[in-house]
């Protein structure tokens, strides 16, 4: 078999499907079967008799965690998608996906599950941190890009979640209605993209239905994405997605994790009675061979990426996204002015620099903003208030205060028990926070987890401690039972049950700085451990101090300053895999907080710490607002370049920002009777807020700089079928910057259902202080076409309006397009 892996060439690496076939030949039902169904939680099954080697995969949106979900092999903890499709750059995305590459070669892995590339169809979505936009067309672009990043370092991507799985709530049985007309122009579309111009090597299946189907059965896997498409890759199955062998006959290669029990020894069994026929899974098979030639478990090896820097790229990825909400001129800040900065905010302190759920990695150190403007301001105090509790449940002790009692280095002990209390498996954590998900941890066997620390706290208090967890569990502190409490997992979602369980906790009398021993006892059940996961956080419940004194020392703290920088957000119980939200009010008092603050220091910047959209109510009572999203790592030294000037805030939105909820013109995500229909079909996000009439807080593609710009000499040139529109930007402002130019279309004398305007295209300039600089955006058919039974071209005229946000539109230009049909 001979490969070759051009770099920049890897999605179109051929592959031997002559070699592949006879490869199949060689195997017989039992081994086929067992390569289709997975072995253990993220590998697949190794035939040593072809030469092929077990796959890898991995978690990894936003940085690879890796087989073991384990602090002592830490990960690059990239910014949220949110941040990246702010940036608008799709050669951002390509590096982006590139360290991702180069994350995942460096833990043994060779396929990436993501990008996530739902679409933010109501604000209300809990998973939306992890997606990229309301917009097809934008989502699209980056998902490319990203893909080829990673696959042209020879590593597998997975768009996800193939298809209509844009919101949690029942998301393992829900049943979406979409039109065919709303499936392929907006669900399916950055799916589509990934396939014809970045070839993924494989994409994962939903876990919902979609018109009565569940995903991993759904005709839907053949046609469009094999079909017409071309797709020649692996359907991975959501994790526990294949649930029946009516999936065995459909497009859906690969069943995780493994052994699936739904295909294995039921799908030799189904294959030798005639239920299933064996083409069917000889069809499976020849496509994972072919992605084992792809990544290097088949053959030669992988192309080996290429060496980054992943830290310093984090914290450019978070800059780039960082989008500048409103400025009355205080930004950036003069650092040589200042003496003393107010910082405020829990999240200030604690900042979240990722979503929870399946996506989360293990950085090995994250700067929150506070110490970013420490770092950045060494000459000016700082004072650093709360303002307002946004915690919920127990978070991890920190580090520093653990000491090892079997080492005596910073961290725990966590031994497994049998159920004689004989000791069956030990070993040396850093973190309070644990998952043990695969690994050599005896969790399927076991029948008791302890873990033993000692503990000094940093204060003299009554100390809130506790767990969290879904299982049974008791906390001794110097020996006395502090806890014995199993919390109670509210719901039926497996993955939030394990991610993000409920907490218990109970108090005691803190010395400041005089330790403690902490044994806590957690009981397993092997027989209801389905998932062969467990989760476990010992730690302190949040602060209970009367909230309006908190306020009023942010107030005293703001006073006395140059500037007050308050950082307000959400928490892993507003925005998480497993679950939707309620509404989109920040959490606690953060409100009051921010218009407490404001009342005092005119010269008040908020940064938004969130995923997705939150209400901001006060924001025309600050200087200034920044999102800085869930920011990786790096978030807090790159807010602090953002807000000193060192960096321009690159971000534009590529979601839609509601002033009220009621405004919101498509919010649903609760399912009726199992069902959740999609009943405004191709309007969504921007297209339903101009459909409406109302006006959101930020429109679609807001964002502001630090110098100032003009975009002068559109010019359209092409044919008909596929036009290229293009003119000249300048930067008018004192300052180099850079700008998003968004091109979007109108037809408003159509005889199709339309929306009142959409994207079709966009270019980021860069340029210096007065400097000029060209920008060009091609148009191909398709962005004219709507779906009717096939894709179709209405003929007329169509207006291109050109702009910095779906309303802020300078210039305009109409162009003819011909009749007919499109790809």
């Amino acid at each position: 078999m001979t490969i070759t892996t051009p770099r920049h060439a890897a999605a179109t690496k051929p592959v031997d499907t002559a070699a592949i076939d006879a490869l199949v030949a060689r195997l017989d039902l039992e081994e086929k079967v067992a390569l289709v169904s997975g072995a253990d939680f993220w590998t697949t099954v190794p035939l040593e008799k072809i030469g092929l080697r077990a796959m890898v995969l991995s978690d990894g949106p936003a940085g690879v965690r890796g087989p073991l979900w384990d602090e002592r092999s830490p990960s690059i903890n990239l910014p949220s998608a949110t941040a990246l499709a702010s940036s608008w750059d799709p050669s951002l995305a390509y590096r982006y996906g590139a360290v991702a590459a180069a994350e995942a070669r460096r833990k043994g892995v060779d396929v990436v599950l993501g990008p996530t590339i739902n679409l933010h169809r109501s604000p209300l979505g809990g998973r939306h941190f992890e997606a990229f936009s309301e917009d097809p067309e934008l989502t699209g672009s980056l998902a490319a890009a990203y893909v080829s990043g990673l696959q042209d370092n020879g590593v597998a991507a997975t768009p996800k979640h193939y298809v209509a799985n844009d919101s949690e709530t029942d998301r393992f049985t829900v049943d979406v209605h979409a039109s065919e007309r709303a499936l392929r122009e907006l669900y399916l579309a950055p799916f589509e993209r990934t396939v014809t111009e970045a070839g993924t090597w494989a994409i994962m299946s939903a876990y919902n239905s979609v018109d009565g189907v569940t995903m991993s059965e759904n005709d839907l896997l053949e046609t469009p994405l094999n079909s017409e498409w071309g797709f020649d890759g692996v359907v991975v199955s959501d994790w526990t997605g294949v649930r029946s062998l009516g999936s065995a006959p459909a497009s859906q290669d690969l069943a995780m994790p493994g052994p699936a029990p739904a295909w294995s020894a039921a799908l030799v069994e189904a294959v030798r009675d005639g239920r299933v026929a064996e083409a069917d899974v000889d069809r499976k098979v020849a496509r994972l061979l072919a992605l084992a030639v792809r990544v290097g478990a088949l053959g030669e090896e992988a192309l080996a990426p290429a060496p980054v820097d992943g830290v310093s790229f984090s914290r450019e990825a978070e800059t780039e996204g960082i989008v500048l909400l409103d400025n009355d001129g205080t930004l950036p800040l003069d650092a040589a002015s200042l003496t003393r900065v107010a910082v405020i905010g829990h999240n200030a302190r604690d900042s979240r620099t990722q979503g929870g759920g399946s996506a989360t990695v293990l950085p090995e150190h994250t700067v929150s903003p506070l110490e970013g403007l420490r770092l950045a301001l060494p000459e000016a105090t700082i004072d650093y208030a709360v303002g307002a509790i946004v915690q919920e449940g127990v978070a991890e002790l920190p580090l520093e205060r653990l000491t090892n009692p079997r080492t005596g280095d910073p961290g725990l002990v966590a031994t497994f028990l049998d159920a004689d209390g004989a000791e069956l498996f030990t070993e040396d954590r850093r973190s309070t926070a644990l998952v043990w998900f695969g690994g050599d941890a005896p969790v399927t066997t076991a029948s008791q987890l302890v873990l033993t620390t000692t503990y000094t706290p940093e204060a003299t208090e009554q100390l809130r401690l506790g767990f969290a967890t879904g299982l049974h569990g008791r906390l001794f502190v110097d020996g006395v039972l502090l806890v014995d409490e199993q919390p109670v997992v509210v719901g039926n979602d497996l993955g939030a049950a394990l991610l993000a369980p409920p907490s218990a906790t109970g108090a005691f009398a803190a010395q400041a700085d005089v330790a403690v021993e902490l044994r806590a006892e957690f009981d397993l059940s092997p027989s209801e451990n389905g998932l062969g996961a467990i989760s476990v956080t010992v730690g302190r419940a949040p602060d209970d101090s009367d909230p309006d004194a908190l306020i009023a020392q942010a107030v005293e703290a703001a006073r006395a300053a140059d500037v007050a920088v308050v950082v307000v957000g959400t928490n892993s119980k507003v925005e998480s895999e497993g679950w939707d939200r309620s509404d989109l009010t920040l959490p606690g008092r953060q409100d009051e907080l921010v218009r407490a603050v404001a009342a005092v220091n005119p010269r008040t910047v908020v940064i938004v710490n969130s995923g997705a959209p939150v209400l901001l109510p006060w924001s025309d009572e600050v200087a200034a607002v920044l999102l800085g999203w869930f920011g990786g790592q790096e978030m807090g030294n790159a807010l602090a370049d953002v807000l000193l000037g060192v960096a321009e805030p690159g971000g534009r939105l590529s979601t839609t920002w509601a002033a009220a909820l009621d405004d919101v013109p498509v919010l649903d995500v609760t399912p009726v009777d199992g069902v959740l229909r999609y009943e405004e079909g191709i309007h969504i996000g921007y297209r339903a807020w101009l459909r409406s009439g109302a006006t959101p807080a930020y429109w679609f593609g807001h964002g502001l700089g630090y110098t100032s710009w003009s975009i002068d000499g559109g010019e359209v040139s092409g044919d008909v079928a596929s036009p290229r529109v293009s003119g000249t930007a300048t930067n008018t402002g004192d300052r180099a910057g850079k700008h998003v130019v968004q091109v979007y279309a109108e037809r408003p004398d159509s005889s199709v259902d339309r929306p009142v305007r959409w994207l079709v295209g966009s270019a980021v300039v860069r340029a210096g202080a007065g400097e000029s600089v060209a920008w060009e955006v091609a148009l191909p058919a398709r962005v004219f076409a709507h779906w009717a039974d096939g894709w179709q071209v209405e003929p007329g005229d169509v207006t291109l309006r050109i702009g910095s946000s779906v309303v802020n539109l300078v210039d305009e230009h109409v162009v003819t397009i011909a009749a007919g049909t499109s790809r």
